[in-house]
């Protein structure tokens, strides 16, 4: 089973063209390897990447890595405060329509394609 990561177009812009390879989140994942990036909203698998790890982030982290998050208000990182690490980015040409199931906010398991 595939995993899709439910992102916000904001933030997948950023990850796509801006090199944005921290996608902070209140929470910690465990989930490692190679997973699906879903645009919210769009009912559309747009891209893949691999998710290599997770960390916390401090204020100075924050302060000193701008490059990595793109968050320009650092006060909702006060909240989004681990980053998920995503890298071999890549975007698809011809996104792929997906079936969302009632419910996921974070995450959508997709069949094995």
């Amino acid at each position: 089973m595939n995993k899709g990561l439910i992102i916000k177009r904001q933030w997948l812009n950023k990850i796509f063209n801006n090199g944005k390879h921290w996608e902070m989140r209140s929470t910690k994942t465990k989930a490692r390897g190679i997973i699906q990036l879903i645009e919210s909203g769009s009912g559309l698998i747009v891209g893949q990447c691999m998710l290599a790890g997770c960390h916390e982030v401090t204020r100075n982290m924050a302060e000193n890595n701008f490059e990595s998050h793109q968050v320009e208000d650092l006060e909702l990182l006060k909240k989004w405060r681990f980053a998920w690490r995503l890298c071999n980015v890549e975007k698809y040409q011809n996104p792929i329509p997906y079936t969302h199931p009632q419910g996921a906010v974070i995450w959508v398991n997709l069949p094995a394609s």
